[in-house]
């Protein structure tokens, strides 16, 4: 089967970022795609709390969800919203970073709220604390897309391999991994961390990514590393999409899956231990 990444460069108004993204969908399903998948924050790429509470809504109000769901429709495509950032009722305010897994129907298969969040210190000058405006999810999920079994996940789930080695036990063939990640983290860990999930779990992993300098009407505008990629199951690298903005098409054959498995049994081997 064929899917396809989308490469974006969200600004902070999801009014202007949704048509180039239904075009972009458009393109990729003209190439041939059967399954699109987007990046993390498809709707909005902003730090800035006021900017958020203006321009984001509930999921059932949230107009990229809903575009998203009738570009499914039109084309006919399996459709992996990276992520949407959206309200919630929490008491406190804080956003939920969800990402959606959409069927040719248009109906909602799956959702997954971000488990991990972003809070570290890149430098003096590259800080980020996520979960200041994102609640973390709680729970895994592995959803059936009829073609495969997709292991969900966002961004700086990355770099929690438990998250993806219980995911593959549980089924999935495929690891989604939509990302908006740091430069300066994206040029020294990106690709490793991608071909170490695909390795250690046998799975596909498919990661689409914002790219660029991101436009804002308020805040400092955020920078994403872009190289949105496919990695093989024995980890190769398929595609790499470097940092313009973009459709790359690649096919997938679920026989690799298998035979990967077949050659490194890894995930059949665990054993229990004590310590440390």
């Amino acid at each position: 089967m064929k899917a396809a990444l989308l490469q974006l460069n969200a600004s902070d108004d999801p009014a202007a970022n949704l048509p180039v993204t239904l075009d972009l969908v458009a393109q990729a399903a003209g190439l041939g795609a059967q399954f699109v998948l987007t990046p993390e924050v498809t709707n909005c790429v902003s730090q800035n709390r006021a900017q958020q509470s203006a321009v984001l809504q509930h999921e059932d109000a949230d107009i990229t969800l809903a575009g998203l769901r009738r570009a499914a429709i039109l084309h006919g495509v399996w459709l992996s919203i990276g992520s949407l950032a959206l309200k919630t009722d929490d008491p406190d305010g804080r956003f939920a970073n969800r990402s959606f897994l959409i069927d040719p129907a248009g109906q909602i298969v799956a959702r997954y709220d971000k488990i991990h969040m972003f809070d570290v210190t890149v430098s003096e000058t590259e800080r980020y604390r996520e979960s200041a405006g994102y609640r973390a999810g709680t729970r895994a999920v592995v959803a059936d897309a009829s073609f495969a079994m997709l292991g969900l996940s966002i961004c700086y789930d990355l770099r929690f391999a438990y998250l993806y080695r219980a995911l593959a036990q549980s089924g999935a063939e495929m690891l989604l991994i939509p990302s908006a990640f740091s430069p300066v983290t994206g040029a020294a860990h990106w690709e490793s961390l991608l071909r170490a999930r695909a390795i250690e779990t046998g799975c596909y992993v498919l990661a689409a990514a914002q790219t660029g300098e991101h436009a804002t009407t308020k805040g400092k505008p955020r920078r994403t590393y872009g190289h949105s990629m496919a990695i093989s199951p024995w980890g190769d690298v398929l595609v790499d999409m470097g940092t313009d903005p973009g459709v790359a098409v690649v096919d997938l054959d679920l026989k690799q899956v298998a035979e990967s498995r077949k050659r490194i049994a890894a995930l059949a081997h665990d054993r229990p231990f004590e310590g440390p």
